[in-house]
This record gives structure tokens, sequence and C-alpha cells, in this order.
């Protein structure tokens, strides 16, 4: 009864206080602007299962996708058993589903064992090619500090909780044969490769495999209580929000930009003042300069941003040694956002803080940097676009400051006089045609 009580007790907290902060999200996300990413559904359906179950985009390089897939399903599938767990755990039951499922449940339990396995060996590569190959999109100083520390900090956890579920399996199973009370109401039998422990542990007496189970059992689920709470504080929080995002990608052909209404309606008023509306309302706010101004999907894409480094590492201006990174376009701009929901936490509502994402956290440099090619969007394993963030912060830049380079006010002006980029009158448009 008294471990009965102590699980609701780690349940309930857990579970409350992953629900605020996922509601803390949910609202920073929700500050954005409007955006409707409702059309198509069955486009966006075949977009989830593809990038986000099938992960798609990661099968580029297929060993490494394989690699990951192992992790990913070996970690979401062998948490199937949580839910027994859970029971057990408030029912003070022991292997709940065993009776009733028979010879599959040996079947699941082995399934997931050679999983947990599989996560253990590719967790350890992952953790080697990161710390010891030292991989070039895992040394930039994008990382530095607790990005870097997160990633490490992830896998060996997930090596810890899979050895956890193994030593506990292998400790139970040794409890049923040998007939101990609460362990043998059912045989399920050995399993694949717990049984492998068995060696190491035929010495242990049983009140000691008793003491081993139990202390596997609490630290597996308190691991994954922890692990659950971690999440919304973490790059890994891509395992929940990777889904959303991959639904609600925008289906435009990539490079293909907003246009924005106000400025073309400018541009028609000027030209024929007589459809200009008497009451026209003043002009809105170009671009983006903080969180606020960019859509909700921009800062989705933030959250979602698992800080692999894919689209830095195929940044052409990147590439040459400029300071854009468009990881670090992403992890400034949620870093922005978390910010700002610290300051709504505080004082109930948003207080100014005379900071913003541009220039506070993104300079002019990274920004005038970007070619727009769209090397970035590609890339991404789950439909983020730092594209989208850059053009936004931009257009405030230029139309809101009046701030470029004077190469681009050159053209600007060409454009605006000539209807082209270069200096020559419209009217002398064709005269190259007269020497023909």
């Amino acid at each position: 009864m008294l471990q009965q009580i102590a699980f609701i007790v780690l349940a309930a907290v857990s579970i409350y206080l992953f629900s605020k902060k996922a509601r803390e999200i949910k609202r920073n996300i929700f500050l954005g602007k409007d955006e409707n990413l409702n059309d198509n559904p069955k486009l966006r359906w075949k977009n989830l299962l593809l990038l986000a179950f099938g992960q798609k985009k990661m099968f580029k390089k297929p060993l490494v996708a394989v690699m990951h897939l192992v992790i990913y399903a070996g970690f979401i599938i062998i948490n199937i058993e949580i839910v027994e767990i859970i029971l057990d755990g408030l029912l003070g039951s022991h292997r709940l589903f065993a009776p009733f499922l028979g010879i599959v449940y040996a079947g699941l339990i082995n399934f997931f064992e050679i999983l947990a396995t599989g996560v253990i060996i590719v967790c350890i590569v992952f953790f080697c090619r990161r710390n010891m190959l030292k991989l070039k999109r895992f040394t930039s100083k994008d990382l530095n500090g607790w990005p870097r520390s997160d990633a490490d900090y992830i896998l060996a956890t997930e090596i810890v909780l899979m050895s956890l579920f193994l030593t506990m399996n292998a400790a139970d199973t040794l409890l049923q044969e040998r007939g101990v009370e609460h362990y043998s109401h059912y045989i399920t039998g050995n399993f694949v490769c717990s049984s492998l422990f068995h060696t190491l542990l035929n010495g242990v007496s049983s009140n000691g495999l008793i003491v081993l189970e139990r202390v596997c059992w609490w630290l597996h689920i308190t691991g994954i209580f922890a692990f659950l709470n971690y999440l919304p504080y973490s790059k890994h929080l891509h395992i929940v929000l990777a889904f959303p995002n991959a639904y609600f990608a925008r289906l435009v052909p990539q490079g293909k930009m907003a246009n924005m209404p106000a400025i073309q309606n400018e541009v028609l008023y000027a030209m024929q003042p007589e459809l200009a509306p008497a009451d026209a309302p003043p002009s809105a706010s170009f671009g983006a300069k903080d969180v606020a101004d960019l859509s909700w999907k921009n800062l989705l894409d933030a959250y979602s941003c698992t800080e692999c480094g894919r689209c830095t590492a195929e940044c052409p201006a990147n590439i040459t040694g400029k300071l854009l990174s468009p990881r670090a376009i992403m992890m400034k701009t949620r870093d922005r956002l978390e910010e700002v929901g610290k300051n709504i936490n505080q004082n109930k509502e948003w207080q100014p803080d005379n900071k913003s994402l541009l220039h506070d956290y993104i300079t002019m440099e990274e920004l005038r940097a970007c070619t727009t090619c769209n090397a970035c969007v590609e890339a991404c394993p789950v439909s983020i676009s730092p594209l989208d963030i850059i053009i936004e912060l931009r257009r405030n830049l230029i139309m809101e400051e009046s701030n470029a380079p004077q190469e681009w006010n050159g053209t600007f002006s060409n454009i605006e006089n000539n209807f082209a980029p270069w200096k020559f009158s419209p009217n002398d448009r064709d005269k190259w045609m007269e020497e023909l």
C-alpha cells in the first residue's frame, strides 16, 4: 500500500508539472500572429506520416537514419510498457497483462528487449560520434554551453533507462523460476536479452533479487517521469512537436515569399489615387522585430528545432565563413520566446523589457548574409523554415528602420524608379533591338 501511495504521488506531481509547462509552451507559441494552415488535409497527413513517423528526410544518409530510427522506434515502442507499469503501480499488481496476453506477452517483451539493446548500442555510437569523432556540426559554437550538454544528458539517460529495463526483467524472471511470491503467479519464461544477465545474478539471494527488481522498477518509472518533465526544457521536445510541425508545414513551393498586401495597396494607390479609400487606415508595421510579430508557425518551428545542425551544414553563407547559422536563428528565437514567457509568468501580462529578437538576439550581419537559397529549409528533417524568420526580420530592418547596405539601397531605388534593378529608363528598355 505504501508503494502504491508513493507511486500515485510521484505520477500526480510529474503529470501536473508537465501539463503546466506544456500549457506555457502552447501559450508562447500562440503569442505569434495568426496563420491559416488547414488547407489540403490529405497532403498534410501524408507529410506527417512520411516526415515525422517515417523520417523521410533523414534517409538521405541511410546509416545515420537507421540508427536514429532504432532510437526513435525503440524509445517510443518500449514505452508502451509504461501503461502496464503505471497500472501495476496503481493497483499493486505485477505484470498485469501477462495472464491475458499469454504467449503474445512474451513475444512483445522479447521484441522490446531487442529494441532496448539496439537503443543502448546506438546511443553509445552517437555519444562517441559527438564527443570523440567531433563532427563539425556538433562542435560548432552554436552549441557552446547547455545545448551541447543537453544532447549528452539525453543519450546517457536513454542508456540508463534501457539498462534498468533489462536488469529489472532479468531479476524478475529469476524470481519467477525460484517461485517467489508475487512474482510466480504467472510464469512468463526467460526473455531473449535479459536472460544473458542470469549468470551474473544467479548467486544473488532471492531477497537481494527482490530489492534489485524493485530498485530497477522504481528508477525506471521515476526516470521516465523525470524525462517527461525534462523534455519541455530540452531540444528533445521535437519528439512531441515534430508531428504537428510536419502536419502544419507550409505547402507552397519552396522559395515563394508571401507578399505584403499593405505594400501592394500603397503602390496601387500611388499609381491610381482615385482607388484609395477616404478613410484608409494607417499602414501596418512591416516584418518582425520581436517574437510576437512572427506567426505562430514560426514559433512552433523554434520549439521543434532538433539542433541537429543539418541546416547550418548546408548553408552556403556559413560554409564560406559568414556569421549566419540557420540553427542559431532558431535557437535564438526559442530563447527569446522563453524569455518573453517568463516575463508574462512573473507579471501576469507582457511588460516591455527594452529587448527584441532583432538586434538583441539576432544581428544585422547574420540577416544580411542570407542568400535566401532555401538550402536550410530543404535540409531540415522536421520541416522547419529558418528562412521565414530571416525574411521577416530583414523586412523590418529595411522597411521600418531604413537599414540596408548602400548596394541594396541602389537596387531598391532602381526598382522603385525604373521598375528594374538597373539604372536605365524604362523607355530605353528595348533599344538593344535597334542594332539587330
